[in-house]
């Protein structure tokens, strides 16, 4: 019994490690894989609007792992990176002066959204305060950590499509109630034309 307990917690701290281990593939890899990475991050930040940098120092792997599912469900690239081959990632790029910050564990976020980056990071360490926002970058402007929550809180380009499209939805069915209602007023099938360029009127 006691051998069986003993072999079940050496199991789940060796699952712990390799989940660390893991995690931080990127810290420990020869110059082949060194420069794949490189290349992987440098096609990300070319697509990307925005990075944002944050510490996970004293983070649990699960945690981290919930954060990587938020942001691949935001079309987010998330990434555990050896800060010299970010720094070599954004050289020459419009994100070069974002390496100055690239200090510490680091975890990396990129998205091609504007705002969607931010909004992943800064929602998930408002529930983990082992995650801190250290830095960031958007088209070439860097951004303080307080800079990166305002950005966070602007409506990302799906909520704004998604709001367009419900006041437009919304102008839309008051259009057709008052049509409605002109023609029920004036006990006929078809709205006159003067009365459709009213009612189109009062819609706007």
């Amino acid at each position: 019994m006691v051998v069986l307990l003993a072999q079940g917690r050496c199991c789940k701290r060796w699952n712990a490690c390799k989940c660390i281990l893991d995690m931080e593939e990127d810290l420990s890899l020869n110059l082949q894989e060194k420069q794949t990475v490189v290349a992987e991050v440098s096609a990300q930040v070319a697509q990307s609007q925005t990075i944002v940098l944050a510490e996970y120092r004293g983070i649990k792997v699960a945690d981290i792992t919930i954060l990587r599912a938020n942001a691949r469900k935001s079309g987010v690239y998330l990434h555990v990176l050896k800060n010299t081959l970010a720094r070599r990632a954004v050289q020459g790029t419009s994100f070069e002066p974002l390496a100055e910050s690239m200090v510490g564990p680091l975890v990396y976020s990129m998205s091609a959204d504007a705002v969607a980056a931010a909004k992943v990071m800064c929602d998930f360490a408002k529930t983990n305060n082992k995650l801190v926002i250290k830095a960031g970058a958007m088209s070439g402007s860097l951004l303080s950590a307080e800079q990166v929550a305002v950005l966070a809180a602007t409506p990302s380009r799906d909520e704004l499509i998604a709001r367009l499209m419900a006041t437009m939805n919304a102008t839309t069915a008051k259009f057709v109630r008052t049509l409605a209602a002109i023609r029920d007023a004036n006990g006929v099938v078809d709205a006159p034309a003067e009365a459709v360029a009213e009612a189109a009127a009062e819609t706007v």
